[in-house]
Formats: C-alpha cells, structure tokens, sequence
C-alpha cells in the first residue's frame, strides 16, 4: 500500500505544491488536508494516515498541540513539523509533544520524500544533525541541569547504553556509533532498542530531547 499522508497547512498554495511532489511518487498518496490543527485532528476522526506533514503557525489550534493530541491517541500517525524557520521557537516543542522530525518547508523535494520514507518506516529521526543544530539553539529553553543529569530512569541504562545514548543525541546515526564504539550496527541497533523500551521513549528524536533536558549532553558540547 502506498504511504497515505495528510497536509495540514493554512497556506493552500503551500499545500497544493506538497500535493504535487508527493503524487508523482508510486508509494504515496495524499488522502488528507487541513488549514489548521483543529481541521487536522476532526478530519483524523475518520480517515486513515501514515504521516502527517505538520505546519507550527496556524489560526485556531497551532501544529505544537495538534502534534501532543495527535501523539497522545491510540496507533497515531507520525508527525513531521514543517516550518519556515530554522529558528521558529515552537519547533522544540513539536519534538517534545512527539513528532518524529523537524524540517523546513524549502527543504528539497527529495529530502522530503526520503523524510517520509524514513519516517514511515519507523526510522524517526530524519536528520539528526539537523535536529542537534535545533536544540542547540533553543538551548536556554531546557532546564538547566547541575552535575549529573537529573533522570532516574537514566539509571536504568547500562554504561553503554548511556555511552549510545549519548552518540544519538549528538546525530550520530547507527553506522557512525558502530564506527566509533567498533561495534556491529545491529548491536548499536539493539541498544538503542533497549534504550527507548527502558525509558519508555516512542523514537531516537524523544531520546535527543531528553539528553539535552537531563543534561546528559550539552548545547554545543
């Protein structure tokens, strides 16, 4: 079956041009759109999707609490945030409310595409680099954290699951770590497994938001 993807912008222009990339692709299919994150979650009420392409700034219900209300409900479609800012202060929350990436609304179309693909595929994180340079800039926006991270159920983790953990939440993809710890990457790949079941996290991007909140890495460390 075709990855089914929703749009949900206020700006039509903005929708129709997502709506003409993505129909040209044989596996996907825009089956949903919406102005606004109210719209969003009435039209979710009955139709089935994938993906979600979320905008941040709309009237009525903004992308960050369509994004939470999306997330917090029964087997929810994955969220990405679009936005026209790199500096768009509601990205990190999106993150935090549980979308699974964050890109910008000019990124190239295959970038998109490949966004999507990873996406549905349960990969999550799109681009971890691009996710660290985020948080690096929001960092005044975490709670600042003195001595060890504050997280007790970091002390569930294993010392190399600490140490992965870690390597995730500075972009570093599966095959990076396995370079760096001479590892196997479907070890590396097992840890971050147990890394997201211990901390009951949904996916590697909630696991880079709380290494920057606990302090378990530093903006620009």
């Amino acid at each position: 079956m075709p990855i089914r993807v929703m749009l949900v912008d206020d700006q039509v222009l903005l929708r129709t041009g997502f709506r003409m990339v993505l129909a040209a692709q044989p596996d996907m299919e825009v089956v949903a759109e919406a102005g606004d994150g109210a719209e969003a979650l009435e039209v979710l009420r009955s139709t089935a999707v994938d993906v979600v392409l979320m905008d941040v700034r709309m009237p009525r219900l903004d992308g960050v609490e369509a994004t939470a209300r999306i997330c917090s409900a029964a087997n929810p479609p994955k969220v990405l945030i679009l936005t026209t800012f790199d500096l768009d202060e509601y990205a990190f929350s999106g993150l935090k409310a549980g979308a699974s990436g964050f890109m910008l609304k000019d990124v190239p179309p295959g970038e998109l595409l490949g966004a999507i693909r990873s996406v549905h595929s349960g990969d999550a994180v799109v681009a971890p680099s691009t996710t660290r340079r985020l948080l690096d800039r929001f960092a005044p926006m975490l709670p600042q954290t003195g001595g060890e991270p504050q997280h007790k159920e970091l002390e569930r983790l294993t010392d190399r699951e600490r140490e992965v953990m870690v390597l995730v939440a500075q972009g570093l993809s599966n095959g990076e770590i396995a370079a760096r710890l001479v590892l196997s990457e479907a070890t590396v790949k097992t840890h971050v497994g147990r890394i997201l079941t211990k901390l009951a996290l949904r996916d590697r991007v909630q696991v880079v938001v709380l290494a920057y909140e606990t302090g378990l890495v530093r903006a620009g460390g």
